[in-house]
């Protein structure tokens, strides 16, 4: 048996887990269908000079590590040397034991880098300096991580306000990792933050309209959905703390408009009912288009505002947020499902206490029109790690139809971040393989291992219309 950490049963507890990993989920292409990496890095396909620029940089999960452990901000977001902070981290990884950035820290410098040793201070210099030296090669330039770990789509995400630029230039490419966008217009939705009007006259430029009014508003999206359809965009994407759902008229909504952009103050209810009627808008613009509509629902953002103000959003100072969400959410799905205008849905939870509610949501509007045409999806953020996707892969097959299910995605701004599809599919693996040995499942290879065929790769290859 392999003395190194990450060796090719890493997980897998068993014979079956063994056989229905290595022979049914390792070789399936991955489908990545939300990401945050940058498209003009995969356009240009950049080189990185090191490690810290690939791995580190931007990486919350790994600053908030770092801060526990009370590493000061000038080694993790601040001016030091790209080493010092790669320095920092390796000091901070021992002590990550428990925390899925010790397996993940692993896989990918086992998968990158050929690098079986585990990351510490002691070897620090020594790894610092052979992935400085590998990083140099055309081997690991953006576009060529993507095709070692074998991507056959990435889809980052994009503001309606982007050019989609280097989208286009990769689409015209001589390169067969297929690289798409989410269209995110959570800043035409939010009425209330700040710059909201600015935002508007943004919109109004790129899609050719004054803003002035609701409908106006309706117009400007409408266009740069097109404009993104047109670009080879199938998809959404929104993050929100709860789904928005109030009763509305068209006269309310534009009378809040016109009450933000004079300056006006807004109360909360206004704002939800605006936020519910845009949001009522796009879905059903969504559903004319075919597209598919993602939902990550739960997160407490910016939690601490003095380090906000300091650093920016999506710097590390989010959590768990406990909003109520199943009755706005089952009205909003029904009064789109009413009209018969609820397209193609995938909703995430970011508080475990919501597991059971997400996993029965999806099967109130699971039709028979389209298979698992309601999803639930993976454990994300705070719960993409061993513990929160097996308690949700366990619910999604107590409630629902776990052969259905449309698998994993990265959710990263990290080009070394896909190892995380092989994690997910080695605890997938082990979870029905632990049901063989126990009896709980037959003994059936050949359906077992296309369930996890499914799952792995072929159910998203068929929801996602690229």
């Amino acid at each position: 048996m392999s003395t190194t950490f990450i060796h090719d049963n890493f997980l897998l507890e068993n014979k079956y887990a063994e056989e229905l990993y290595h022979n049914y989920s390792k070789n399936q292409p991955i489908i990545d269908y939300h990401n945050h990496l940058a498209p003009q890095q995969i356009a240009d396909d950049v080189i990185f000079d090191s490690i810290t620029k690939v791995w580190i940089n931007g990486d919350h999960y790994k600053w908030r590590a770092m801060r526990t452990l009370g590493v000061n901000e000038q080694y993790i977001t601040g001016k030091s040397s790209d080493k010092d902070k790669f320095l920092n981290w390796a000091k901070t990884v021992p002590y990550t034991m428990r925390n899925p950035l010790y397996h993940w820290t692993h896989l990918e410098l086992k998968r990158y880098f050929d690098i079986d040793e585990l990351l510490n201070e002691t070897n620090a210099e020594k790894i610092w300096e052979e992935t400085r030296i590998k990083l140099q090669s055309e081997a690991y330039s953006c576009r060529r991580l993507l095709k070692k770990v074998n991507a056959e789509l990435v889809c980052t995400t994009e503001d309606p306000i982007d050019t989609l630029e280097h989208h286009h230039t990769l689409a015209k490419a001589d390169y067969n990792v297929k690289v798409s966008t989410a269209f995110r217009p959570d800043k035409a939705i939010f009425i209330s933050h700040k710059g909201y009007n600015e935002y508007l006259i943004a919109l109004g430029n790129v899609a050719g309209v004054h803003i002035n009014s609701f409908t106006s508003l309706c117009d400007a999206l409408i266009k740069r959905i097109q404009f993104f359809h047109d670009s080879g965009c199938r998809l959404c994407d929104h993050g929100l703390d709860k789904i928005y759902f109030e009763n509305y008229t068209e006269n309310e909504v534009n009378s809040i408009l016109l009450k933000q952009l004079e300056g006006q103050p807004i109360t909360t209810t206004e704002a939800a009912k605006f936020q519910s009627a845009v949001l009522i808008f796009l879905c059903e613009t969504y559903h004319e288009f075919g597209w598919v509509q993602q939902f990550h629902l739960g997160a407490l953002r910016n939690n601490n505002s003095r380090m906000h103000s300091l650093l920016g959003p999506d710097t590390g100072w989010d959590s768990i947020g406990d909003y109520p969400q199943a009755q706005k959410l089952s009205a909003f799905l029904n009064a789109l499902d009413s009209k018969n205008k609820l397209t193609k849905t995938i909703i995430y939870n970011l508080n475990p206490a919501d597991n059971e509610v997400m996993a029965t949501m999806i099967g109130n509007f699971n039709d028979g029109s389209i298979k698992g045409k309601i999803q639930w999806g993976s454990g994300w953020w705070f719960l993409d790690q061993k513990d929160g996707m097996t308690k949700q892969l366990n619910t999604l097959s107590n409630m629902g139809l776990i052969s259905c299910f449309v698998g994993m995605l990265t959710d990263s701004r990290s080009f070394l971040s896909f190892p995380r599809h092989e994690y997910f599919r080695r605890i997938l693996c082990n979870l029905l393989g632990d049901e063989i040995k126990r009896g709980e499942l037959p003994n059936d290879m050949e359906w077992i291992g296309k369930l996890v065929s499914d799952i792995s790769y072929n159910n998203a290859k068929n929801y996602f219309d690229f």
